[in-house]
């Protein structure tokens, strides 16, 4: 059963740094992601990189804070996130695709971790 395993969630004050990691088992996939939850909103792509292109998605909130990165060998995706602002706060999910087109559509990813906590205090 493919899962996706992710950590390096935490508390963190305005202003500081954090990097998530998302380990995929059992299979390769062409897209990865993190998507954020905030308590009463939608959930909305944070940023996405192909395994198979040389392709990046940022959302315009996180461009020049947040970077995205990956190590194929060991099909895991890493996100360094700085100067990190309350507004950053939630769950933050992983997502893999199949195909390595990248795209904020969540719709279109297929493959989901459990979540881990964002929280910025201020």
């Amino acid at each position: 059963q493919v899962q996706l395993v992710e950590s390096g969630g935490g508390v963190v004050q305005t202003g500081g740094p954090l990097r998530l990691s998302c380990a995929a088992s059992d299979r390769a996939f062409g897209a990865m992601g993190w998507f954020r939850q905030a308590p009463g909103k939608e959930r909305e792509a944070v940023a996405v990189i192909s395994t198979i292109f040389t392709m990046t998605y940022y959302s315009d909130s996180v461009k020049g804070r947040f970077t995205i990165s990956r190590d194929n060998a060991k099909s895991t995706v890493f996100l360094q996130m700085n100067s990190l602002k309350p507004e950053d706060t939630a769950v933050y999910y992983c997502a893999a695709k199949p195909t390595g087109w990248v795209t904020p559509n969540k719709e279109m990813y297929n493959y989901w971790g459990q979540g881990t906590q964002v929280t910025v205090s201020s």
